[in-house]
């Protein structure tokens, strides 16, 4: 359940989205969370609403680091991380990292892509949450799971700002998950 200042929050941010329908493919419908970031008010909010769900939801646990997806899990990420005093770790498309890293295969729309994490960026045993803007499928997020197996780090949570709730992404993961803004529970119709 949602804290009435989280619900407060979520609804302004979600009035912040543009809507493209039928991208990036038809029967797509695509909520464009960036204009969020060209208001620092909006932003800073968006931030707010992460802090006080993992505040609310790990009262007692220490949240190490946490681990943003490339490209988009960058830009609240970090932030979300500086609030709440943790590290921020990126996992990174195959080939970004410089060291040795572990990798994982995920299936995209067009094809398979990899998401690599560098070894030594995680202790071992550390409380890690994954965050990035969207889950569909679950591919990418699942990528990430397997990632933080390999380091050895506790999953304690994913975080995502949306969801299309009608491809049942979640559903794949083994950590529990929020997502901040209500998903879409249906395809666009045309």
């Amino acid at each position: 359940m949602l804290s009435q200042e989280i619900q407060i929050i979520a609804q302004e941010l979600k009035g912040a989205l543009h809507q493209y329908p039928n991208f990036p493919s038809e029967g797509i419908l695509f909520e464009d969370f960036l204009p969020i970031f060209r208001s620092p008010v909006l932003f800073k909010k968006l931030v707010r609403a992460f802090k006080l769900h993992l505040e609310s939801a790990f009262p007692d646990t220490n949240i190490d680091y946490i681990v943003g997806l490339e490209s988009r899990g960058f830009l609240f990420g970090p932030s979300v991380a500086l609030e709440i005093g943790a590290g921020f770790v990126p996992v990174r498309k195959a080939g970004k990292l410089p060291g040795k890293t572990a990798s994982a295969t995920y299936v995209k729309e067009y094809g398979e892509d990899k998401f690599e994490i560098q070894l030594e960026a995680i202790p071992e045993g550390s409380n890690v949450v994954v965050m990035d803007d969207i889950i569909a499928t679950g591919g990418s997020a699942k990528a990430a799971e397997q990632l933080i197996k390999a380091v050895g780090a506790n999953l304690i949570e994913f975080n995502f700002v949306m969801e299309l709730d009608f491809l049942k992404g979640t559903e794949k993961l083994a950590a529990p998950s929020f997502t901040l803004l209500s998903g879409q529970t249906e395809k666009l119709k045309n």
